[in-house]
């Protein structure tokens, strides 16, 4: 356990413990990604972009690794758990901070969500004889007792699955490669990067991109665990980066083959959305190989729990960041003397998830309503990144001019191609994230008149 001591000796409260290795925390990232993240959602992109999945993840990467390297500049600056919540309270103010790192909660909340539909999709395709919220239910707990374990085992066991998915990922693509090279494409080979005689429309691929969001969600969540790596802010800004451009081959790998193969048109999923989660999977299993369709689905069920696991694990990580700060109450600053886990944050969080992924679970339509609006917190806490490098380093930071590159133009574009992106969201999940800003000044009021109220009291 790990504990601080001021200059009277007095005892601090158990902090995080530095436990996570640079492999260890680019194994964390990817599994919160999720090497295979664009399989489960290869038909709703491709019916949202005409037909060129492929090119949405290479505007999607380019986008996300300016906002990667936003992250490495401030994680630098601000070697913190807390991820935007820090570095907005440091760069702008602590109510920016707030909203900040309120809007990013609402994806925290719901992508672990997400993550466990995934999952228990996954299982009851191929054991349709069991609920999906049974599934899901089960990788709430199983996962959420691993978060309290601490973050050493977690990284372990999250390393394990990330290497299992990568290898049948791997197979899926190299079998794929196969089949093309033998029997051909089905679409034309450069369609789904050209959109082939339809050609390209940029709004469609725009609004695409913002879907495509979703799948890179999870190299953010690095910068909340700075104070838990051997090395440092340094360690951070490098998994980052590695993570992203890791991430978006693959995405760009399995999309160009599974556009190649795929047994629909782009009409066909325009025209039937129930065929578009199942996609990329009916791909597999009638152009590759039945077999490698089941391994793919077990590795996605056990990816899905596990990206919820070190989602869930970030959500804690913020809220004791925000909780330590003041900015909500104390006590979910609380961290456990035993394992070093930010106790109170990760049974809020599980809480949280297993409501949300519990009602979806039960829906027909639970997946697309939570899919809808979980990228908007995202691009608002992506797009207060940049603003807080730009605030950071042109206002408030003393000593040393700023780079241009780094410090000005990186943030700048990538904050208005963010802002693009964010423009292109479906209508129901702009509502949903300003009900949700709407709450979050709400609680801020609230709070900070008790604050008030018993500071004069004090006084």
């Amino acid at each position: 356990m790990v504990r601080s001591h001021d200059q009277a000796g007095s005892v601090a409260e158990p902090g995080l413990r530095r436990e996570i290795s640079f492999h260890q925390l680019v194994a964390y990232g990817l599994v919160f990604i999720g090497p295979a993240a664009a399989v489960g959602v290869f038909g709703t992109l491709d019916a949202k972009s005409g037909g060129v999945v492929p090119l949405v993840y290479l505007v999607a990467t380019l986008a996300m690794a300016l906002t990667a390297s936003s992250y490495a500049v401030m994680s630098r600056a601000v070697p913190r758990a807390g991820s935007v919540f820090a570095y907005a309270s440091e760069a702008i103010g602590r109510r920016t901070g707030y909203m900040s790192g309120w809007m990013v909660l609402l994806d925290y909340v719901l992508i672990p969500s997400v993550a466990y539909l995934f999952s228990g999709i996954a299982l009851n395709s191929l054991f349709p004889q069991v609920p999906v919220w049974v599934f899901v239910v089960l990788a709430v707990v199983v996962t959420t007792a691993l978060n309290l374990s601490g973050v050493k085992v977690t990284s372990r066991v999250s390393t394990a699955v990330v290497v299992i998915e990568v290898v049948v990922l791997l197979m899926v693509l190299a079998a794929g490669a196969w089949v093309l090279a033998t029997s051909g494409p089905v679409r034309g080979w450069l369609d789904p990067l050209t959109g082939g005689d339809a050609g390209i429309s940029w709004h469609l691929v725009l609004g695409a991109v913002s879907a495509a969001v979703l799948s890179y969600l999870g190299f953010d969540a690095l910068a909340t665990f700075a104070e838990e790596t051997k090395g440092g802010h340094r360690v951070i800004g490098r998994a980052t980066l590695v993570c992203l451009v890791v991430a978006g081959f693959l995405f760009m790998a399995q999309t160009y083959v599974g556009s190649l193969l795929s047994p629909y048109t782009t009409e066909q999923l325009q025209a039937d959305p129930s065929l578009q989660g199942g996609a990329y999977y009916d791909t597999v299993d009638s152009a590759i190989s039945p077999f490698l369709y089941w391994l793919l689905a077990l590795a996605k069920a056990a990816g899905g729990a596990f990206a919820a696991l070190v989602g869930q694990s970030a959500a804690s990580r913020i809220l004791m960041d925000m909780g330590r700060s003041g900015a909500i109450p104390r006590v979910f600053s609380r961290v456990s003397g035993k394992t070093g886990a930010p106790l109170v944050g990760v049974l809020v969080a599980a809480t949280g998830n297993i409501v949300v992924a519990g009602w979806a679970a039960t829906r027909s339509d639970g997946l697309d309503v939570v899919v809808s609006i979980v990228d908007v917190g995202a691009l608002v806490g992506f797009i207060m990144v940049h603003v807080s490098v730009l605030t950071y380093f042109m206002l408030k930071r003393r000593g040393g001019a700023p780079s241009v590159l780094r410090h000005v133009v990186i943030p700048v574009v990538g904050a208005v191609i963010l802002a693009v992106v964010l423009a292109n969201s479906s209508p129901v999940a702009l509502l949903i994230g300003l009900v949700w800003a709407v709450l979050g000044f709400v609680i801020l009021g609230v709070y900070a008149g008790r604050r008030r109220d018993d500071a004069g009291a004090g006084g």
